[in-house]
């Protein structure tokens, strides 16, 4: 897929998942969704993977690798966005907590992977966050006092790093893994960390309506199926510091529709934060970088804790 339709669609795609959340949310638990999609996911993924002859890791280490980075990946992020959004965290807060993913991205990328940093990607980045800060600023100027949510802070910020450190982890020690198969072992990791949670912390109880039924087939079809397999493709033949630079478009694109969608207001503010965010990507990927989506995950943080706000809101 060429390099710019493959980064474009994904965002499209990690867009929803805010809207998949606004439907699902009221007819269960938030780790209690989660824990159905990692499900449904390994389900079909699983028996592809089989079946297309896909290449299992050989080594127990190499097993371990790839449930830890699930966990990382899926349980911890995931998990830990949509808990500290129902314990306190505004979207907006929790959007620039997100938008912070990029800047620790570059710093280890260097280090850990040898990837060379030049000022015109740390002006992409800083562009970015600055039209992140600018997209959800609405969001931050509603935001009350934050003295009693100190825990599910520390919870959003333990999230961003889970999903940064996933994708460094990825590229550096998973890189040879068969997708196929590390997708579906990252799902099983999920699960394990997600599953006992859901059980302990909530009653696992779903009401399920066709509303619930097509919120949770789109997120394992387009976002735990399409969306994964894209970004995991992207990871393996991109650099990931380039990567983390998407996370700066997923909060416009999920603002534009919450506009299409929703009808909620779209500021002059807004607007000129959407414009930043892709000069900053733009500027982050230059000379034709192949540009991939470990960032967009951690966008996701902006998509789902979005939906959380939303449904804690009045229609």
């Amino acid at each position: 897929m060429p390099s710019l339709i493959a980064p474009a669609l994904f965002v499209l795609m990690w867009s929803t998942g805010w809207v998949v959340a606004k439907f699902a949310t009221p007819h269960a638990g938030p780790l209690t969704f989660l824990t159905l999609r990692y499900v449904c996911a390994l389900a079909l993924l699983a028996p592809v993977a089989f079946l297309a002859g896909a290449r299992w890791p050989r080594r127990p280490s190499e097993w371990g690798g790839a449930l830890v980075n699930g966990m990382m990946l899926h349980g911890l992020y995931l998990g830990g966005v949509w808990w500290a959004i129902a314990h306190g965290v505004p979207a907006g807060v929790s959007a620039l907590i997100a938008a912070l993913q990029p800047l620790f991205t570059v710093l280890a990328a260097g280090p850990l992977l040898g990837e060379r940093l030049t000022p015109k990607r740390w002006l992409g980045v800083g562009l970015g966050f600055l039209g992140v800060a600018a997209v959800v600023a609405p969001k931050l100027a509603a935001a009350n006092d934050l003295s009693g949510a100190l825990l599910p802070l520390g919870v959003n910020v333990l999230a961003m790093v889970a999903v940064a450190a996933a994708t460094l982890h990825q590229k550096r020690s998973l890189g040879g893994m068969d997708l196929k198969a590390l997708a579906s072992l990252q799902y099983a990791g999920a699960i394990m960390l997600t599953a006992p949670v859901a059980l302990l912390a909530e009653d696992f109880h779903v009401n399920w309506t066709p509303e619930a039924a097509l919120a949770l087939a789109w997120s394992v079809l387009v976002l735990s199926i399409g969306a994964i397999m894209l970004m995991l493709a992207m990871i393996k033949r991109g650099e990931v510091s380039r990567v983390a630079t998407l996370i700066f478009l997923v909060p416009p694109v999920a603002v534009l529709e919450a506009f299409l969608l929703f009808g909620e207001t779209l500021s002059a503010v807004q607007l000129l934060g959407m414009g930043l965010a892709a000069a900053g990507v733009v500027l982050a990927n230059a000379k034709g970088a192949p540009a991939s989506a470990e960032g967009c995950i951690a966008a996701a943080a902006r998509d789902d804790e979005d939906a959380a706000e939303t449904l804690r809101r009045p229609a």
